[in-house]
């Protein structure tokens, strides 16, 4: 392991006392390994004292690297190589694991997937991620829809391997573990999956809560147990490609008032991308006090990458040989490996091209890593960094970071506007969390 010593979970134990003594504050978790959006999120914080919580999830980062190419030891070390260079200390990030369970194998009879799910949460652990989601709760090798307690039982299973692995570690570096069966997909609603999001209901909490209790008793898990610090339960907050399914405080009030009645625990939020700041903080109010966000994030990034090659294409005295080509690079490099996108996207050719583009589902944020697309990016960085960015395409392409610019608080540079781009979404998370 690397020598840089990362934060503890007592940050965000703190946190949920603070907010389970009626203070109206929560944490924002960053889901996601692009490197301009964690740059983003530790740039928005350098100047306070808040810890930054990062998680990667188990189709990004695992131990056999995932889609990112990364195991958690590598992601911990790509996470402090970026810290250091924004000058931004390590012993204020958290680091979360998201989603740990069998999804990446969940083609794999159960038994095998379930012990790739072990080994997967024991390298989290040993690679010093303090908060740690269980998730068992999807099928394995074309089972039925499981159970509250088999799913209880695997999520036990998961633990029980996670804390052999942080056997050693203090009491502050131990995991928190956050629980629960009615877990929303990540990414958010795909093409097979319409409709209006389930709002979870409270008989269903609480049964869940007393068979994980029961079974984690089971297995020893005591110790664990009282590291719990959060439930996941679907709100109806949710995505799809085109819709958002805003907040309604109105429609979980029963929801907020059984946590209240569960001793230091809080919800955590899953799929609140693209959600106003008044829902977020109204989520926070209703005991949602753990936000996750993460495909936003890339989408703004996104945003931002087509409005500067839009700049691109209008200057006029850059010949167009020498542009970058980078939306239609993205578009050919998505066609060539359509595994990311193809069962997330349905319709017409037209339909599919507009979603390819501008999902909220934001399935493009697969192909940034790519060299050609990587490439497509440096060039057109560097072709707009040739001369000052004309200040009328600023105002056509970033009318909400002009004024800023004009000003000189933002640098007319392409970097900025990507960076600044992501960190407006990021303000209104951390607005709604204190």
């Amino acid at each position: 392991m690397d020598s840089a010593v990362f934060s503890s979970s007592l940050p965000l134990r703190e946190k949920i006392h603070s907010h389970r003594s009626g203070l109206p504050v929560g944490v924002f978790a960053v889901c996601s390994s692009h490197a301009d959006v964690l740059r983003a999120a530790m740039r928005l914080l350098q100047s306070s004292r808040e810890a930054l919580l990062i998680e990667a999830t188990c189709n990004q980062v695992n131990q056999e690297g995932g889609y990112t190419g990364m195991t958690p030891q590598h992601f911990r070390t790509y996470v402090c190589e970026l810290a250091k260079e924004e000058n931004f200390p390590c012993e204020r990030i958290l680091l979360g694991g998201d989603h740990l369970g069998p999804n990446p194998w969940r083609a794999l009879p159960a038994e095998q997937a379930m012990q790739k799910s072990e080994q997967l949460v024991r390298a989290y652990a040993a690679a010093g991620f303090v908060k740690i989601h269980l998730d068992a709760s999807m099928p394995c090798g074309g089972e039925e829809a499981l159970s509250v307690a088999e799913i209880a039982a695997r999520s036990a299973r998961l633990c029980a391997a996670c804390e052999q692995a942080a056997f050693e570690r203090p009491a502050a570096y131990k995991p928190l573990y956050v629980i629960g069966t009615e877990v929303p997909a990540p990414g958010g609603i795909n093409a097979q999956a319409p409709g209006q999001p389930h709002i979870t209901r409270v008989d269903d909490v609480a049964e869940m809560l007393a068979v994980h209790r029961q079974i984690f008793l089971r297995f020893g898990l005591a110790d664990a147990l009282e590291r719990v610090i959060a439930v996941v339960v679907s709100p109806g907050v949710e995505f799809g490609n085109r819709e958002i399914f805003p907040f309604r405080s109105d429609q979980t009030g029963n929801l907020s008032g059984f946590i209240e009645r569960q001793e230091g625990m809080v919800y955590e939020a899953h799929s609140t991308d693209y959600q106003s700041p008044q829902a977020l903080r109204s989520m926070v109010g209703g005991h949602f006090a753990i936000l996750k966000v993460g495909p936003a994030l890339t989408f703004a990034l996104r945003e931002a990458l087509f409005n500067l090659a839009a700049i691109e294409n209008e200057l006029p005295n850059l010949p167009a040989g020498e542009r970058s080509r980078l939306v239609d690079t993205l578009l050919e490099t998505m066609r060539s490996d359509p595994r990311y996108w193809q069962d997330h996207y349905r319709g017409s050719a037209q339909e599919i091209l507009f979603a390819m583009k501008y999902s909220f589902s934001d399935r493009i944020r697969y192909y940034w890593g790519y060299p050609q697309v990587q490439n497509a990016i440096l060039t057109l960085i560097a072709n707009l960094q040739r001369d000052d960015l004309p200040l009328a395409l600023v105002s056509q392409f970033f009318p909400a970071l002009y004024p800023s610019v004009f000003e000189g608080g933002i640098p007319a540079n392409p970097r900025s506007f990507i960076q600044h781009s992501i960190m407006n979404v990021l303000a209104g998370y951390s607005a709604a969390c204190g």
